[in-house]
Formats: C-alpha cells, structure tokens, sequence
C-alpha cells in the first residue's frame, strides 16, 4: 500500500514557504528604501556622523573578513592592515592620478589591497590554524609599520596623516554627512549583493568544503591551495574598501595608528558575535560592537547621575562589554544571528513552544 499526499496537503506544507519567498523581498525593499531615502530625509548629522557610518563600515570590513574566516576556515588577526593598505592606495590614487574617479579609486584601493592579501595569503598552502594566525599578525605588524616608517605614503605630511581629499562624484560634492553615508551605504549594499551571491556559487561552496575539512576537498579534486588565496584575496578586497571609507567618509583623516591590532581583534570579534558563515552576522555583530558602548554609556551616566569619572564609566564599559562578548560565546557559539533565529521559530509556533 502507497501513501499519498492530496494537492491540498502539499500546498498547505508548502504555503509557510512560499509566503517567506514572497515576504523577504518585501521586508528588503522596504528597508532599502528606509536606508536610502528614510534616514538622510530624518537622520540627524550625529546619528549619520557618529553611528551609521562607522556601523556600515565596520559591517562590510567584517564581511571581508567573514569570507576568510568564516567561509573558508582561514583565521586572521591582521584584517586591520588590509584597511589600512585600501586606505593609504585611495589616498595615493586620488592624489597623483589627475581626474579619476572616486568609484574608481575606491576599486583600485581594493585591488591593491587585494594584491597584497593574496602575497600574505602564500603561507596559507603550507600552514594553518595557529601558525596562519601568526602570520597574519606579523603582516598586520609589517603593514603598519611600512605606512608609519615612509613619508611618501602619506605625501610627507608632518603629521604622518593622510586627510580626505575632496569627495566628488560626477560634479556632485559628498563632504556632507548625507552625501558619506549615501556613499558607504551605496558600497556596503552592492558589494553585499556580489558576497551573497559569490558564496552561493561554486566558489563558495568549493570554500566551505575547505573550512570543513580541506583533506577531504582535495580529494574530490577541489584545488585547495588556489581557493585558500582566492579567499585572501577577496576578503583583503573587501577589507581595502573599508579602510578606504573608514578614512574618508568617516574619520576625514587617519594613520597607521587608525587600523592598528585592536582594530583588527574588533572586527574578530564582530564575526565571532555576530555569526562566522553569515552574511546577515555581519551586520548584527558589528552593530552589536557599534551600539553596545552607547548604551553603557547612557546607562551609567543615569545610574550615577554624571559623578563617576569619565575614565572609570570607561573601564567600566569594557568590563561589561567583555563579560556580555564571553557570555554569547558560552552560551551561543554560533552567535547573535542563531539566537535570534532561533527566537524567531519559536515566535512563530507560539503559543505552542516557547
């Protein structure tokens, strides 16, 4: 005896899902248009100046470094210094290439960063786990001191500081705070929208199978040592273009000092809070990282009522911070973006399970 399933079992096993392919799109445009037109139409200078855009940034910076990481399994502690060589090679083109464009060289700081990810990323066929994670921190030491140590890098300048030249784009100025988020806002959603799809191909898949286990990866052929410097590449692409717009569009002037090894365990951090292997872990860790000081902030100034000294509330902060960072770990390795997953199934079956 057969069992079969009528037509209208199946549409109704299959209604849950079709609803949730029809409503993403949706809930997706409607953010976009709120994310472009929304904020720069209600948004205040110091939310622009202060939170969105270094909350843009650092998402795409732990975009990069989640496709290292997370996708492939390659753990690096010098992400920092690709940003600052995306940085230093935008400065360096806008300054001595008469008219190019800023989209332009923002891409050729990205592919310088590139470039030099990929040199850094040799070690990768030989070497793993903590020994590649020695190497990364000697590039981002070596990295850093390069910028600091020759003055051509930052035009001779004095104070060994590169500032944001005059941002154009087709005529149009983007010194306002407006017109730097439109142009980090317009980088993050197109180069997330080349990330989703890139770790949907065969690429990413031939990634994950590496981070999984890369003995068995080569054995069903999968070239392991050329993807482990693809995803060097890549994700020091990724990390130039956020050096780039972390200068420019949101400290208007930086140094070596400004993509130095705390910079690159934040956005470890960002990754390991937010979700490795996640596209939409990105941004909840790193708004997670952004946000999370702000509200210890106003939280101790209303528990205190402003008589705590300034350098005490600030330890205090890291504290806290550090206690809430190990607390996610032990409780949800797999980071924020999990645990609200699994707080949204639960949601939805309420009040059956809860």
């Amino acid at each position: 005896m057969t069992l079969t399933t009528s037509p209208l079992a199946a549409t109704y096993d299959n209604a849950p899902l079709a609803l949730t392919r029809r409503r993403w799109p949706l809930a997706l445009t409607a953010l976009l248009a709120l994310a472009f037109i929304g904020v720069p139409l209600t948004g205040s200078d110091y939310w622009l100046n202060a939170i969105l855009i270094p909350f843009l940034v650092l998402s795409l910076a732990g975009l990069g470094l989640n496709l290292l990481t997370g996708y492939t399994g390659q753990t690096s502690v010098g992400a920092a210094g690709f940003m600052a060589v995306g940085a230093f090679a935008t400065y360096g083109l806008l300054l001595r290439v008469p008219g190019i464009p800023l989209p332009l060289a923002l891409m050729g700081g990205g592919l310088i960063a590139g470039v030099v990810g990929l040199v850094f990323g040799i070690p990768s066929s030989r070497i793993k786990g903590f020994y590649l994670m020695v190497t990364t921190l000697a590039a981002q030491f070596f990295i850093e001191w390069v910028f600091a140590k020759f003055p051509w890098f930052y035009n001779y300048a004095s104070s060994g500081t590169i500032s944001a030249p005059r941002l154009e784009l087709f005529g149009y100025s983007l010194g306002s705070p407006v017109g730097r988020y439109l142009l980090t806002l317009s980088c993050v959603v197109l180069l997330t929208w080349v990330a989703v799809n890139l770790v949907r191909s065969q690429v990413g898949r031939n990634w994950m199978a590496i981070r999984d286990m890369d003995t068995a990866a080569s054995v069903i052929g999968i070239p392991v040592n050329r993807y482990k410097r693809l995803a060097f590449a890549v994700s020091s692409f990724y990390l130039g273009i956020a050096g780039a717009l972390w200068a420019f569009a949101y400290l208007g002037t930086a140094s070596a000092g400004s993509f130095d090894i705390n910079r690159s365990f934040q956005l470890l951090f960002i990754i390991i809070i937010g979700g490795m292997g996640s596209i939409a872990g990105n941004f909840i860790g790193a708004a997670f990282i952004s946000l999370t000081p702000i509200l210890l902030s106003h939280t101790g100034q209303w528990l205190f009522g402003g008589h705590v000294d300034a350098g005490q509330l600030q330890n205090l902060q890291k504290i806290l911070f550090g206690a809430l960072i190990i607390w996610f770990l032990i409780k949800e390795p797999e980071g924020l973006v999990r645990l609200l997953s699994n707080l949204g199934e639960r949601l939805r079956t309420w009040p059956l399970r809860f």
